[in-house]
């Protein structure tokens, strides 16, 4: 029956089907199959609308809704210039710069699209201009923008979250750690790029417009505040900080900066609603196809051929990291996260490990894998973006996934890299 569900979506896949379809189809082939007919339907059905029912998914529209409109507005264009008078006249201080907004607009948005949008299209000119090979520039935007996968909020992790029923406060603060040692890394390969490419280095700001750039971006820096601030002192849950985000992009973008009007805000909900819809269908058909392949015990199956019942808990991270980071490399991150963790979720109890320490490893796996070729999603938002063709966005990747695989074994061997900032914030961590 695995064989028969697999080939039936590889096929769907290949003719070009949204992702949904082979999800949807390959729940239906197996329940089919399990019962001998479609005598148990409505139990397909009930597992999709379990599988959006919990109320932590009402995060996800609204991070997606406040990104959009920060996108549309002036957040993006203030945080980069506030980077820039810092940073700028450092060797490869452009390319830190990017680096730095891409990961500070995504612990804004938790998106990585919107990061790709909201930083790539006005940095990427500014780069070449300043002498930057376009491969290099596209690899960096694109790993870069990789990072909101771990810099609270991240959808990502919202996700894992609810299919695992791990605290997603938890897991925000956890990925702080991880994201930023993937920015000191890029910035240090950043600099040794531009040293070795003989990159000029910009003017230096003075400290006047230093303090100019720093209060006019004070008013975007504030969805941090809201975000971590709010969740750890113990103001918000992340679903009452995602709608407080909501309301503040909207006054920060209506109100102060007058970027938007009502028309604007029409057009960003209806898009926000496109893109939640087609979340929340993939959601439901990963949660109907995961009890499938849950109830027919191929997870158990597929396990015990690699033997991870007899591994520790290095070697269960090890197998873990790499069926995602594979997964990531052709399908939807959301859709990888449905299916494969159920199917880990019993080792992970058996062996021990912290769920929280897991999310984060599976969170950064998304992210790599969702930059790496072939088929990572973020190539080709970079593609449609940027319009550039697929192999001169890929050329430049390989630095940036060895320093990410890099990351990756740093945070098996040592986990306080991710789990130092939870302790500290929980004293009674969830495991």
């Amino acid at each position: 029956m695995a064989v028969t569900i697999f080939s039936i979506m590889i096929v769907l896949l290949l003719l070009g089907f949204p992702m949904m379809i082979p999800l949807i189809v390959g729940a239906f082939v197996g329940f089919f199959s399990l019962f001998g007919g479609l005598s148990q339907l409505e139990t397909m059905i009930q597992q999709m609308m379990a599988g959006i029912r919990p109320a932590s998914l009402i995060a996800v529209p609204m991070f997606i809704f406040a990104a959009d409109i920060m996108t549309r507005g002036q957040s993006a264009a203030r945080l980069i210039d506030m980077v820039m008078a810092f940073v700028g006249h450092l060797k490869g201080g452009l390319a830190i710069a990017t680096a730095s907004a891409c990961t500070m607009f995504g612990a804004v948005s938790g998106s990585t699209q919107a990061t790709v949008v909201a930083i790539g299209s006005p940095l990427r000119p500014r780069m070449q201009k300043a002498g930057y090979g376009d491969s290099f520039i596209l690899a960096l935007i694109v790993n870069a923008s990789d990072i909101a996968f771990l810099i609270p909020p991240s959808i990502g992790m919202i996700i894992y979250g609810v299919v695992s029923n791990t605290s997603i406060a938890e897991l925000f603060i956890a990925g702080i750690g991880p994201g930023l040692l993937i920015l000191l890394l890029f910035s240090i390969y950043a600099y040794i790029y531009a040293k070795r490419m003989g990159v000029p280095v910009e003017e230096k700001s003075s400290w006047k417009e230093r303090f100019r750039a720093t209060r006019a971006a004070l008013w975007p820096l504030g969805f941090p505040v809201i975000i971590i601030g709010g969740i750890y002192g113990g103001i918000f849950s992340p679903t009452e900080a995602a709608a407080a985000c909501v309301l503040y992009a909207l006054i920060l973008e209506v109100i102060v900066f007058r970027e938007l009007d009502l028309r604007g805000v029409y057009n960003t909900a209806k898009s926000t609603g496109l893109i939640t819809g087609v979340v929340f269908i993939l959601v439901a058909a990963g949660a109907a196809f995961s009890w499938v392949i849950s109830f027919a015990q191929i997870p158990q199956a597929i396990l015990s051929g690699v033997g991870i019942d007899q591994m520790g808990q290095i070697g269960v991270l090890f197998v873990i990291s790499i069926a995602f980071f594979i997964g990531c490399m052709f399908v939807d991150p959301i859709v990888v996260i449905l299916i494969l963790v159920p199917i880990f979720a019993p080792v992970v109890d058996q062996v021990g490990l912290d769920p929280v320490l897991v999310g984060v490893v599976i969170t950064l796996q998304v992210a790599i894998g969702s930059a790496t070729p072939p088929f990572g999603c973020d190539i080709f938002t970079a593609i449609a973006v940027f319009k550039r063709p697929y192999m001169e966005v890929i050329r430049g990747t390989p630095p940036f996934i060895v320093i990410l695989l890099g990351v990756s074994v740093a945070l098996i061997f040592f986990p306080q890299i991710a789990l130092f900032l939870r302790d500290l914030a929980f004293a009674d961590p969830v495991n």
